[in-house]
């Protein structure tokens, strides 16, 4: 068994702001917005409702309410798409396996938190779609299956895409977000996000993850179980 971490979310790069971080640990997933102009998909920041009850909007730029999002992953029917360079990794995936998702946070009136870079989530690999393998009927009944995936919503093909379906029973987003970056000089001489010295010697993994690739993969059963603790999950020795 094996876990790939995955960055995800809205980051600054893609539309100038982070998801908000509580003062209870708590947090707001939102995705980052769509690229395609071939979407379906229909909802803003501004008509989409947070867990709380808030529109998504109220955490962002005012220019970027009116924006479409690209909801990947999604938690209703547990699907994660991506056709960039990512793929490769993610073929890399097999039924059993995690594909752990962390975002980048930033405090909501929450002064006992920093920005910085977090668990939020995770998915129990059920099964791994090569589109690039499916025939047209096959790609068909992918969309029909999972109506709720951002790559689904498109009405243009996407090439080399590749969508992770997790067990719905074994995936969750998760209550508390947990901190897994701390901020380090970078050789430009900027700071960056790289995984925290806890994180580190938890995990096994090292570097700057600021970008998702190369995704970072914990193995080995000392570093799977302090992920398990570190995502709530409960696991066996013999699962791992």
């Amino acid at each position: 068994m094996k876990a790939m971490l995955l960055r995800v979310g809205m980051d600054k790069g893609t539309d100038g702001a982070l998801a908000p971080l509580f003062s209870d640990g708590s947090f707001v997933h939102i995705p980052p917005s769509e690229w395609s102009p071939t979407t379906r998909e229909q909802r803003t920041y501004l008509t989409t409702i947070g867990w709380n009850g808030c529109p998504l909007a109220i955490y962002l730029p005012k220019r970027v309410g009116t924006r479409v999002l690209h909801d990947d992953p999604e938690f209703v029917t547990c699907t994660y798409g991506d056709a960039s360079a990512k793929r490769r990794y993610i073929l890399r995936l097999h039924k059993g396996d995690l594909l752990v998702f962390y975002a980048g946070l930033q405090p909501f009136h929450a002064q006992r938190h920093e920005t910085a870079l977090y668990l939020i989530g995770y998915f129990t690999v059920d099964r791994i779609i090569d589109f690039n393998e499916l025939s047209s009927p096959e790609i068909e009944a992918c969309h029909k299956r999972y109506p709720h995936n951002a790559h689904m919503k498109q009405s243009v093909p996407t090439p080399d895409l590749v969508i992770v379906v997790g067990d719905s029973t074994r995936s969750t987003m998760l209550d508390k977000a947990v901190r897994i970056s701390e901020a380090r000089p970078m050789k430009s001489g900027r700071m960056g996000q790289a995984i925290s010295t806890e994180a580190e010697r938890a995990l096994g993994i090292h570097g700057f993850i600021e970008r998702s690739i190369p995704p970072r993969f914990v193995q080995g059963e000392r570093p799977l179980a302090n992920l398990f603790k570190m995502l709530g999950a409960s696991a066996t020795a013999s699962t791992l």
